[in-house]
This record gives C-alpha cells, sequence and structure tokens, in this order.
C-alpha cells in the first residue's frame, strides 16, 4: 500500500506543470489520497465479508455492557433530538443548515415553513421563514439551470460542512459558525452545477428537550481552489445525487466516552451515518500528525478484521504526507504553518445492504492544504465519491475498506478569487471539526 501512495509521488510519471510544482503538491491520482483526506487514503482492505444481500435488519443487536446511545429522530424532514453538550449543539446547527439548502427546502414553501416550524425556537419562526422565503428566491435560478422551468426533480441542491467554531455555548445557549460548501444545479440541460462557499453563523438555545434555532446569518466564505486535476463533470453526471436518488448527511454529535461516536443502529441510516462518521474522522488533520489519535480512531470505526492492515496502511500514509510537508505532531510546519485537511459528506446512497454487511456510496468535499505565508501550499478542494464497506460487528457498523472512485466535480464559484492561505487557520485546527453522524 505505501508502495501505491509513493508511486503516485513519483515525479518521472507527472506531466511537467506537475514536476515543477512536486514539493508543493499533494501527488498525483493517490495524491489526493495521502492528502487531502481519506478519498486520499485510497485504502481497500479485504475481510473476506460475505456479498451483501438486499435487506437491512430493523433493530440493533448491543452486547451485554454496551448501552446504545439515542440517536436521531426525523421531524418534517427535519432531524431532531440532539445531546445536550459542545457535540450536540455542532450537530444541530449542521443538520439546520444541509437541511436549509436542500432541493425540497429550497422549492417547496409548505414543506419549508414545516420544516422551520420544527427548527425554530420560540418567537424566532417568523423571522427565520421569511429568511427561508428570501433564500429559496435566490436560489431558484440556480436550480433551474439552463431549462425554461425549474423541476425540482432534477435538482442539485448539496451541502456539505467542512468545519465548525463554536464562538459560545453553555448548557442553554451556543452559537456556532460554520464554513461550508454548497453545490447547486440541475442534472438536466448543458450548466453544470455551481460549487460555493459559505460562512453561516447559527444560533441555538436549549427548548423543550432538544436545540432550537434562534437565528442565522449567512455570508461569503473562504474559497478554496478546486484541485486542478479534476475537470468538471457534465450536468448528467450528478443525476445520482437529485432527491430520491441520494439523501444528505445527518450529523448527531452522539459520542462515547473516548469521544467517538456511539454505536450505530442496525438500520440503513445506522449503516450510512457510520459510513459519514468514517470519512469524516479518516478527513481529521489528527489523522495525519497525531498517531495515538489515529490508532484510538481506528479502534473505534475499522473492523477487528480489518484493523491491523489499516492500521499498517493509514501510519504508511500519515507519515508520508507528514514527511512530505514537514509537519510536525502538533499539526504545524517549521515556519509556523497549519495542516488543514477535512472531508464533508455532500450526499450518501446504499448500494447494498444485509444484516451483517453494507456498501454505501459517498460523495464528498475533501480540502487538504497548510494554512499558512506559502501560498503554493493553500488548501485546495476535491470532490469524490468513495465507497464505505461496513460490517455489523461489536454492536455497530464498523468499516471493511474504503475505496475512491470517479471524481464528481462541480464548477468552480464565479468570479470569485480563492482565500490567502493564511486565512484557513481559522478553520483548520482540531476544535474547528464538525460533530459526527
Amino acid at each position: 500500500m505505501a508502495d501505491r501512495f509513493r508511486r503516485g509521488h513519483d515525479p518521472s510519471t507527472t506531466s511537467s506543470k506537475a514536476k515543477r510544482s512536486t514539493a508543493k503538491l499533494w501527488g498525483g491520482a493517490a495524491g489526493i489520497v495521502a492528502a487531502l483526506t481519506i478519498a486520499g487514503a485510497a485504502v481497500t482492505v479485504t475481510t473476506g465479508s460475505d456479498p451483501a444481500p438486499t435487506h437491512v435488519a430493523s433493530s440493533p443487536t448491543v452486547p451485554v455492557g454496551q448501552q446504545a446511545v439515542p440517536r436521531d429522530r426525523i421531524s418534517n424532514g427535519v432531524p431532531v433530538g440532539y445531546p445536550r453538550t459542545e457535540a450536540g449543539a455542532k450537530a444541530a446547527a449542521a443538520n439546520y443548515v444541509i437541511v436549509s439548502g436542500t432541493s425540497a427546502f429550497l422549492t417547496d414553501k409548505r414543506l419549508r415553513h414545516q420544516a422551520v416550524a420544527v427548527m425554530a425556537a420560540r418567537g424566532s419562526a417568523p423571522t427565520l421563514v421569511s429568511d427561508a422565503d428570501q433564500a429559496a428566491e435566490r436560489a431558484s435560478s440556480d436550480l433551474r439551470g439552463d431549462n425554461a422551468k425549474l423541476d425540482p426533480r432534477q435538482a442539485v441542491a448539496r451541502t456539505g460542512v467542512l468545519a465548525e467554531r463554536v464562538l459560545g455555548f453553555d448548557i442553554h445557549k451556543a452559537t456556532i459558525r460554520l464554513w461550508t460548501t454548497t453545490v447547486r444545479g440541475n442534472s438536466a440541460g448543458h450548466t453544470t452545477p455551481t460549487a460555493a462557499f459559505h460562512s453561516v453563523t447559527v444560533g441555538l438555545v436549549w427548548e423543550h428537550d432538544d436545540w432550537k434555532l434562534s437565528s442565522s446569518s449567512a455570508g461569503h466564505g473562504l474559497v478554496a481552489p478546486i484541485d486542478y486535476r479534476q475537470a468538471t463533470n457534465p450536468a448528467g453526471d450528478f443525476a445520482d445525487y437529485v432527491p430520491g436518488k441520494a439523501e444528505d448527511a445527518v450529523l448527531t454529535g452522539s459520542t462515547d466516552a473516548d469521544g467517538f461516536p456511539a454505536p450505530y443502529e442496525r438500520t440503513d441510516r445506522g449503516a450510512r451515518a457510520a459510513a459519514t462518521s468514517a470519512v469524516m474522522l479518516w478527513g481529521d488533520p489528527r489523522f495525519f500528525s497525531d498517531t495515538t489519535w489515529r490508532h484510538r480512531m481506528l479502534a473505534a470505526t475499522a473492523a477487528p478484521d480489518a484493523i491491523d492492515t489499516l492500521t499498517s496502511d493509514t501510519d504508511a500514509t500519515a507519515r508520508l504526507v507528514s514527511e512530505n510537508r514537514g509537519v510536525g505532531e502538533d499539526g504545524r510546519t517549521l515556519d509556523g504553518g497549519l495542516l488543514v485537511t477535512r472531508t464533508a459528506v455532500l450526499a450518501t446512497r446504499t448500494l447494498a445492504d444485509s444484516d451483517r454487511t453494507a456498501s454505501i456510496e459517498l460523495w464528498t468535499a475533501s480540502v487538504g492544504g497548510v494554512a499558512g505565508q506559502d501560498e503554493t501550499q493553500r488548501p485546495q478542494i476535491a470532490f469524490l465519491r468513495m465507497t464505505v464497506d461496513l460490517a455489523w460487528t461489536g454492536g455497530t457498523w464498523k468499516a471493511t475498506a474504503v475505496t475512491p472512485s470517479e471524481p464528481l466535480v462541480p464548477a468552480p464559484p464565479a468570479a470569485e478569487e480563492a482565500a490567502p492561505a493564511g486565512s484557513f487557520a481559522d478553520v483548520g485546527g482540531a476544535a474547528d471539526a464538525p460533530a459526527t453522524a
């Protein structure tokens, strides 16, 4: 596996343009791998699991002494039911932003108002409804693409949460700033859906045993350039991610005593959540810089039959990235730059499942680079599809293989310059990671 990564960085295999920048880029095809995130890790592990049939059992089996943690419920399309913790507040903020960017929310006024009623804190609904209606009106032309009329069934509207910074938190209220990327457009016609970046500040209050939305404001966010090796896809390639074909990621903030995701239910939703958390955690900067954290994370997310191979492969990947970038255990380079890696999940699709195994496809946005003075190391974004294979073991879903497939790349933001490299330090710290699913 390590040899495969090294071949991806062999200058003799790159174009002349890449040769001139070998020291500053994350690598070749495997390079999105080693440096951008789990997609980059391109880890494929075979554990001997049986091929996945097409049915999921409906109830979890939890070992004696291990208590299942209640996870999300859905009310009018909105995830509800969060722990009264910082992670729970992060999850609520992320889900409310994700829901507010869905095709259903932006194209169906009745569903939009129902969703706001679920999200809103006392007294906040009128303002939030008005803001949501205005946002929907602004989004309509993007979702129509170059078609004469907007058909919601063909609309592409997905939001990924790349980072969350807690500006204030106690058990009664929270203020959280999110860095997000959105992809909006239409899968029909000739205009490719377009990526955008936003900074969203969300206010939450604890009401009726849940986090409720009291305020929300959005503006332009840090713009990460799309990795130059990724070519924009035609509109039709996005057809698998329209409504009814894929699901949004749902974050819960439910953790165990070690701070890693609590056990998942033995359902399709549980499998998709486990796959989501795996790629988010394996895209964390600590994956590359903190060996102890990486090994603990693998123990929490990888199936026992796969963990030895995964540990060996990911140790080689992390070492390669750290050496190539000069990153120490504190996640910083010698000149003080901060390693920034994040993976956001834009959508999930179940490819196959049973009561013992599952195969989940994720459409992801992966950011990787160094926040510092060297602009040639500015964080870039890659849009990748990957398949996470899972096994039901120890009372939860755990990963047995993670395999990247063809990228699915939107058009870059129009007329927006990339943010300076140093500005990404505001979203690159371990504390800025979003809550897991």
